[in-house]
């Protein structure tokens, strides 16, 4: 059978299985080919067994706290921190990337005070939902070929992607703790199909970071307490994203005018001089989504935050959390015309969203004496 790794929790696609079939690296070359054919840049193969030293990472990183309020990633640890655990009949793992290149620098967008910036990846499409339709055509070509069982897998099921695509040789795990490759740089998406067939490992990926810090440094928020080691709770990208209620008053003025997620450290990456062109238009960002307009975010209503996010990975923060961070970067950019907007929103009916705008307020007047 396909089955969805969100299946763990939702639907199943069934289709004719017969069971775990052994394999020569004929069929490995043909699955490679048709990964490349599903417009995925690299596939490598690793087996379940191939990240020993996951459980000890992940709980020293819940023991830290690092996690913030994200609980899921303790829910289910056992899972995320052993494959076998999560799929005991799985005998390899495909681990595929699929890149989302942006046709600019987007740290060029910090510049403009007065708009947003929006993180790379969600300027259009939701890359859960174009990259599992890739992975579903992959998968299935896999079970028509020899009967196997899968399962797929796209960020959303406790499966430790980065440290299984490193075993699996597309990358290694850069100073910032996202995945990094000779071939594609930092800019791309993972997907991961588990299978009961024994295919052929490659040979996993070791660092070539070597002296270079650039990621840690340009960290508006130090959130590296040392290489290799991310604090999600400093991070821009947890704070706009994960974080629900208030954000420190001492983390709000370095936010800039970042709206949803950050890229600073995977922008100044070396590698990136490696990377690929994003092979679906669907990750082409739209036009009202590169550098938004402040003070048009921040007005928008429950109904029309979920008309101009639909379909986008941004909807699921939700307008309060979203009007939040724009409320934020409204005040970073002590533009006084952004007052009368700001002040409408002190008696908004969401608490935080109130906070934000006294915040903001204050902060623009602040930096207009």
């Amino acid at each position: 059978m396909v089955e969805d790794g969100d299946g763990l929790f939702g639907s199943i696609l069934p289709l004719n299985a017969l069971g775990p079939l052994m394999c020569d690296e004929t069929v490995k070359d043909r699955l490679i080919r048709e990964a490349l054919d599903a417009g995925f840049a690299l596939a490598r193969i690793c087996t379940p067994d191939a990240v020993p030293d996951v459980p000890d990472r992940l709980n020293a990183f819940l023991s830290a706290g690092y996690h913030g309020q994200m609980q899921w990633l303790s829910d289910r640890s056992d899972w995320r921190g052993d494959p076998r655990k999560l799929w005991p009949d799985a005998r390899s793992i495909i681990m595929l990337a699929d890149p989302y290149t942006p046709d600019h620098d987007p740290l060029d967008d910090l510049e403009n005070q007065d708009h947003g910036v929006i993180s790379v990846y969600a300027r259009n499409k939701d890359y859960h939902d174009v990259a599992k339709k890739r992975l579903k055509r992959l998968a299935r070509w896999l079970v028509a070929e020899t009967g196997c069982e899968v399962k797929v897998f796209v960020d959303t099921a406790p499966v430790a992607e980065k440290p299984l695509a490193e075993a699996a040789g597309l990358g290694w795990q850069g100073k910032h703790t996202n995945l990094v490759s000779r071939e594609l740089g930092n800019w791309f998406f993972l997907g991961a199909i588990f299978t009961t067939l024994d295919l052929p490992p490659d040979a996993p990926e070791v660092d070539h970071c070597g002296n270079c810090t650039r990621c840690l440094d340009i960290c508006p928020t130090d959130a590296f307490p040392t290489p290799y080691q991310l604090d999600a709770r400093l991070c821009i990208s947890y704070l706009t994203i994960e974080h629900k209620g208030p954000i420190a008053p001492e983390l709000r003025s370095k936010m800039g005018n970042r709206i949803y997620g950050c890229d600073d450290c995977l922008a100044v990456c070396p590698w990136n001089k490696f990377s690929a062109t994003a092979r679906d238009m669907r990750y082409a960002a739209r036009d009202d989504l590169v550098s938004p307009n402040l003070g048009e975010l921040a007005q928008l209503d429950d109904a029309a935050f979920r008309t101009k996010f639909s379909g986008s990975p941004i909807k699921r923060i939700g307008r309060n959390r979203f009007v939040r961070n724009v409320l934020y970067a409204i005040g970073n950019s002590g533009n006084a015309d952004f007052l009368d907007v700001v002040s409408s929103l002190k008696i908004d009916s969401d608490a935080t969203v109130c906070d934000a705008a006294h915040w903001a307020e204050a902060r623009i007047r602040q930096m207009g004496e």
